[in-house]
Parts: C-alpha cells; structure tokens; sequence
C-alpha cells in the first residue's frame, strides 16, 4: 500500500537511528558482568513498543532475564498475531577479529556492523516499525502480541515457565518469527523449518595434577591428546557421524523436498571463496544446502587444555575441555541426543583418565506446514514486495522455544526472516544489510493483512 510506502520513506532515517540506540546495549544474556545492561534493553524495547503503538506493554521478571510482552488488541473478534523474538546477543569475543566496537555500531557500504544488528534486534525492530507503520497510517486490521525474549542465546531456560503460566495471555491464530535468514534479496526465500540443538560439555582429566612433559611424557596419558582421539573418532571417512544410534530416528527428506531445494541457486566456487576455504567439507552424498538443512550435524564448539600463554611451558597438562553440539532434524529428540553423546564419551573412554560430561541447552527441531494459512500469507506477503514467489527451505540454525510454543499454545509457527546466512551471526563483525531492514519493515505489514483476509475468507 502506498500509504506505508510513504509513512516509511518519511520515518526510515529516523527508524535506523533507533535500531542503533539499541544496538548500542550489550544485552549479552550469558554474562553475569551484564545483568543490569540485559534489564535496561528490557526498558528500551518497551519504550519502543509503546511509542509504536502498542495499547499495553509490560515487562515480566524470570529466574533470570526478563521478558518483554506487549499487544495491540484493535477487536477480539479478529485474527491475532504473536510475534516472537530476543533482545539478548550472543558475547562478542574475540573482540581483536572486530573491526569496529561490537556495540558501538558502525555503517559502512550500506550495512549496520554491531553485534545483535541481525540476531536479533535488527529483525525484531522491523516488527516494531511495521507496528507503527500500521497504527500510524490507521490500516491494522488485525491484533499483534509481542514476546520479546533476553535468554535466546542462552537456550531459552526460562521461557517454558513463562508460556505454560501465560496462555491466555499468549493465545493468537499464528506466532511469526523473524530470527530466520533468506538466500537473497534476488532471491527471496522462507525457512519452513529449523534444527534443533544438543550442546553438551566434556572434561577429561589424567594425572591429579599439571606435570613436567620431558619428566613424565611417555608415562601418563595426556588429556588433550585423548580428547582429539575421542572427537575424531565421531566421524568416518564419509564424515559419517558413527555414533550409534546417532540417525535412528532422522526423519529423512522426500526427493520431491530435495528436488525443491535444488531449485535455489547455490554456487559452491562463490560460497567458498566468501569464507576463505579451498574446499568445502561435510557428509557424502549431500550437497551443501542439504548438509545445513535436512541432515543432523555434530560439531566441536570448543577446545581447550594445558598451557597458552605467551612462550613454552612444557607441560602435560591434567584436564583437557571440550564444547560440543550436534544440530538436529525432525524426528529427532534434543534429550534422547544429549544423553546419546554423554553416555558415548564416557563410554568410549580408556581407563588411564577419567570423564566428566554435562549438558549446557537443548531444543527441538520444528518444520512449518507450506500449506498453513501463516505460510501462505507470508508467501504472499514477500511476493508482494519482492515481486517473486519466495522458495521454501530449511534453516540450519536452531531455536529452541518452536516445538514449546506449539505444544503450550496449539498453534503454528511461520518464519520470516531478513538476514542472509553470510552476516556473521554469533562472529565477529556481525552486520545487517539496511536494505534487508528496509525491505523486512515494507513486507511484514502486507503478511498481518493477508494473514487476516485468509481467515476471514
């Protein structure tokens, strides 16, 4: 509508500067040192939402960061929307690859470089916008909700809690998410699904302390030399996960799914030559798209043990640290996984150390219906601005909160994301397109009024 069109070309100067004021919080939700940053992003995004438009907004305390809820209830009678999304940003470390502060955000070549500029401040305030685009022009047919999250990337522990005690307040004929990417403004896409997450932590320990390497090398296993042992044995020369049990209930993709997702144009030269790589690794028998899409994934986050300090240290160290996290698929379970992994480290282990294993977070993997009335609007929605028809497919990444919304409230998930794969979520120099901004507050209006007509039809 030109109506929008106008309002936003009016305000978009306006609208950036206030995505950057927010930016400019470091809202990290793992840290403890930013607990009182996490509350005053709390306070912001509340300001914000009210000087949208939104009639109520209150902000509910947790056993650890709070939660933003706002709505705009224009008749009880038609379809309601809630939006999700996070304030929280993952830390920003190592803060020497930076080339600029993380929270000190920077434009250059037409994009915003700050943490959180994408995932997920940057995607929520186009929600926030497009609610002021539609109260300030009077054309919301239609009532929006806001769960607005600080504990994203920390695996949401405390959101269950919340919605279990809050379904009424909660209740709504769709949940929209815009946490998600799209392959390109060139080629606009909607993730129908996303992975789930299994992160667990690993410790192997040796001797009862660190000791000489020339006085006991030889002797005494070296704990970082067992845990590289125990990694590499996860995956064959196919890179073949061979933990058992590991696929039994992968849900695997049809041809016709694989088929569709061929469709989206992939140049393995160019994605290689963006991260700096000769060649690119994964399971035989998957393309690229396929391996961060359809197929469970087992990953070493963090490695660490012994001496790193400037200068030698010839020592054999007696812990050796490891951060892992398997991504995955429909069917599969994130504690059934969990459990899997913690049992096989432990299991796989020689009796010259010994092991300890826990969990950090979970979540489960989530597919979205295309034939959903939600999937349908924001087809038509992106059509609508994008002037092509966006190609569905499945997201490599992971939030947790998807299957509990779904079994809390009985309703069905719709993605609409606006970043691209390559804006460096959770690395350094994280960056958001402002045309990405620009083009998620034009559409998002255009999926309350389809969604809305389509439940009226």
């Amino acid at each position: 509508m030109q109506v929008w069109k106008d309002y936003q070309e009016k305000n978009k100067d306006r609208f950036l500067n206030e995505l950057l004021e927010l930016l400019r919080i470091p809202s990290i939700s793992a840290k403890s040192e930013n607990k009182k940053d996490m509350a005053k992003c709390a306070e912001a995004v509340k300001q914000r939402l009210l000087e949208a438009g939104a009639d109520k907004v209150d902000i509910y305390p947790t056993e650890g960061h709070p939660v933003v809820y706002a709505e705009k209830i224009i008749d009880t009678s038609k379809p309601t929307v809630l939006v999700y999304g996070h304030y929280d940003v993952q830390p920003a470390e190592p803060l020497e690859l930076w080339h600029s502060g993380p929270f000190e955000p920077v434009i250059k070549d037409g994009k915003i470089f700050a943490r959180g500029s994408c995932d997920d401040k940057g995607q929520v305030y186009m929600h926030i916008k497009a609610l002021e685009t539609l109260v300030k022009t009077n054309t919301l047919n239609s009532n929006i909700k806001f769960c607005i999250e600080g504990e994203e990337e920390v695996g949401s522990p405390n959101l269950g809690k919340f919605v279990a005690s809050h379904k009424e307040l909660l209740k709504a004929d769709c949940i929209l998410i815009s946490d998600s990417s799209m392959l390109s403004l060139d080629t606009p896409s909607i993730d129908i699904g996303v992975r789930g997450l299994s992160y667990i932590e690993v410790e192997i320990t040796g001797a009862n302390r660190d000791l000489h390497s020339g006085v006991y090398g030889g002797a005494v296993a070296n704990p970082i030399t067992i845990l590289s042992k125990m990694i590499a044995s996860c995956h064959d020369e196919n890179n073949h996960i061979t933990i058992p049990g590991f696929y039994d209930d992968v849900l695997i993709a049809t041809d016709e799914e694989r088929k569709l997702m061929a469709k989206a144009p992939f140049n393995e030269k160019e994605y290689a030559a963006d991260l700096g790589v000769k060649e690119l690794w994964g399971e035989k028998g998957f393309t690229t798209n396929e391996r961060t899409g359809i197929r469970p994934t087992l990953e070493l986050n963090g490695i660490w043990g012994g001496y790193q300090g400037e200068g030698a240290k010839t020592v054999l160290p007696s812990k050796a640290t490891a951060k892992i996290s398997a991504r995955l698929v429909p069917n599969q379970s994130s504690e059934k996984i969990t459990k899997l992994l913690l049992d096989y480290f432990k299991k796989i282990a020689p009796p010259s150390v010994t092991v300890s294993s826990f969990e950090h977070h979970g979540g489960e993997p989530y597919i979205t219906p295309i034939d959903s009335k939600a999937y349908q609007a924001a087809a038509k929605a992106i059509e609508a601005t994008f002037n092509k028809k966006p190609i569905p497919v499945r997201g490599g990444g992971s939030i947790p909160i998807c299957a509990l919304f779904e079994k809390e409230l009985g309703i069905k998930i719709v993605f609409m994301g606006f970043g691209l794969d390559s804006d460096n979520l959770h690395s350094p120099n994280e960056k958001f397109n402002i045309e990405n901004f620009y083009k998620g507050i034009e559409t998002i209006p255009y999926f309350h009024q389809c969604f809305a007509e389509a439940l009226n039809s």
